[in-house]
C-alpha cells in the first residue's frame, strides 16, 4: 500500500462505506518556550478547525515517552499508546489516515509508530491540512465506539545508538536534520553540534516541494540513490529526536526503499559525552 494519500483521495475515502480513522497530529518543533514565549499549542489549533471526524493526538504526550537520557522523544509506553489509539477509534481492520499542519513530520511519527507496532494500513495526508480544501469542523471530537488496536513492539526497523554507529560503517545512515546542524555550525537544542561519524547529510526538507507535498517517487529514488541507497545495503535514518527522521523514513518508503529509524537520534547520541562526534560536511 502507498504510504501517502492525496486530499482528493481522502475525500473520496471519507465518503465511502467504510471511512478511515482520521488522526490530527498538529505539532511544531519550537525553541520558543526556552526563549520565554508561549509554545505551539497543537490542540488549540485542532479545536479551531480540523478535517471532520479527525481526533487530536498529542505527539509529546501520546507518541513519545518522557524526555531524558534516551532522547527528547523516546518510544512511548506501549500500553498508553495503545489506549490512546483505541480511544481514537483505531482498529487493525480499519484504514488510518494521519495528518498535521503541513510540515508532515508529526504525521510521519504517528505513521511510523503505528506501522512499527503492527498496524497494516496507515497513510499520511500528503501536504497535510493545507492540502485539504473541504470543510473544517471546530471543537473536539471523539468516536462513538473505541477501537481494538493492540500495539506490539518488534525488533525490526528500529536502531539503537550502537546499531546506528555500526550501520554508519556497514551500510547507509542518513542524517535528516538541516545541513548546518549536521556540520555542527549551529546547535540550538542539543548539548553539542555535529553528526554521528560516517552518517551522510540528507535534510528531510529536500524531500518535499514548495507546497509541502512529496516529490515524485522517481525523484526521491534518484535522490537517495545518489546518497548511497544502492538497493543492496541497509539504510537507517536519524534526526534530532526521531520526528523529522520518521518523515525521511516515509520519503524513503514513497521511493520504495525500506529503512530503519534511530528513535533516540542526536538528542540521545549527543547526551553521552563518551560518544564520538564528527563535524563539518564530510561524513567522517
Amino acid at each position: 500500500m502507498n504510504a501517502i494519500i492525496s486530499a482528493s483521495e481522502l475525500e473520496s475515502d471519507l465518503a465511502g462505506e467504510n471511512p478511515p480513522v482520521l488522526l490530527d497530529i498538529r505539532w511544531q518543533l519550537s525553541t520558543a518556550k526556552a526563549a520565554g514565549a508561549p509554545a505551539f499549542d497543537g490542540r488549540a489549533e485542532y479545536e479551531k478547525g480540523h478535517v471532520p471526524g479527525a481526533v487530536f493526538v498529542d505527539l509529546d504526550a501520546d507518541l513519545a515517552g518522557s524526555a531524558g537520557s534516551a532522547g527528547r522523544h523516546p518510544l512511548p509506553d506501549l500500553e498508553r499508546f495503545g489506549a490512546v489509539m483505541r480511544a481514537a477509534g483505531v482498529s487493525a481492520d480499519r484504514d488510518v489516515i494521519v495528518y498535521d499542519g503541513g510540515q508532515g513530520w508529526a504525521a510521519a511519527r504517528a505513521w511510523w509508530l503505528l506501522r512499527w507496532t503492527g498496524h497494516p494500513s496507515v497513510r499520511v495526508l500528503d501536504g497535510g491540512l493545507g492540502a485539504w480544501s473541504g470543510p473544517l469542523t471546530a471543537g473536539d471530537e471523539r468516536p462513538e465506539a473505541g477501537g481494538s488496536f493492540v500495539p506490539e513492539a518488534n525488533t525490526t526497523d528500529l536502531l539503537d545508538a550502537d546499531a546506528a554507529a555500526a550501520l554508519a560503517r556497514s551500510g547507509l545512515l542518513l542524517d535528516a536534520r538541516a545541513a548546518e546542524r549536521y556540520r555542527g555550525d549551529v546547535e540550538p537544542i542539543d548539548r553539542v553540534g555535529g553528526h554521528i561519524p560516517g552518517a551522510v547529510s540528507a535534510p528531510t526538507t529536500e524531500n518535499v516541494t514548495a507546497d509541502g507535498t512529496f516529490r515524485p517517487a522517481e525523484d526521491l529514488a534518484a535522490r537517495f540513490n545518489s546518497l548511497g541507497a544502492s538497493g543492496t545495503s541497509e539504510v537507517g535514518v536519524y534526526c534530532g529526536s526521531g520526528v523529522s527522521g520518521a518523515h525521511e523514513v516515509l520519503a524513503l518508503a514513497v521511493a520504495g526503499i525500506p529503512a530503519s529509524l534511530y528513535v533516540g537520534s542526536w538528542s540521545e547520541w549527543s547526551s553521552d559525552a563518551s560518544r564520538p562526534v564528527a563535524k563539518g560536511p564530510d561524513p567522517q
